[in-house]
């Protein structure tokens, strides 16, 4: 067994977060991932790995490709670890998760992608860099300034953010 890091793993899944901007058609694609710039620009005092796993819109997102997000965090040498994704599937990847043991898990998206200006990209990869940094082992949603467990979040589309389906106490 290798030798566990301090440094924190971001784990790039595509979704909104990543989208760019593609022509003059109004086309977005999913990107690069946009935590490695927002992440070097930050002035962090900790360590942070940024890897791109899967470039896709979450509603892309196959049973496959969850299983390789799983794959890469179980395999990392970080026990801390952020997975940039898709709003709109992010509690199914969660919820896919919960059973890796021993390792802190935030999944975290965006309701804008990183590069508008007024997206909420970059305060919710903040707050999920501190929620991992803090948070016991577990897999976790990082949303709208509130840490959320799969099992009772969802995606409220009218209000545009994540709520609780019940009174959970994370």
């Amino acid at each position: 067994m290798s030798k566990k890091t301090e440094q924190i793993i971001v784990l790039a899944a595509g979704g909104t977060f990543d989208k760019i901007y593609y022509d003059a058609k109004s086309d977005y694609r999913v990107g690069p991932p946009q935590a490695q710039w927002i992440t070097e620009h930050a002035n962090l005092g900790i360590a942070i790995d940024v890897k791109s796993v899967i470039r896709k819109d979450s509603l892309d997102m196959t049973a496959d490709d969850r299983e390789t997000l799983k794959i890469r965090a179980a395999e990392s040498n970080s026990d801390r670890i952020i997975i940039t994704h898709g709003t709109d599937t992010m509690v199914e990847t969660a919820k896919h998760l919960r059973s890796l043991d021993g390792k802190t898990i935030v999944l975290v998206g965006a309701m804008q992608p990183a590069c508008f200006r007024d997206s909420d990209a970059v305060f919710n990869l903040g707050f999920a860099v501190a929620a991992v940094q803090l948070l016991p082992p577990g897999t976790y949603i990082a949303m709208n300034g509130k840490i959320l467990d799969p099992e009772s979040a969802y995606k409220n589309r009218d209000a545009s953010r994540f709520e609780r389906l019940s009174s959970d106490t994370t």
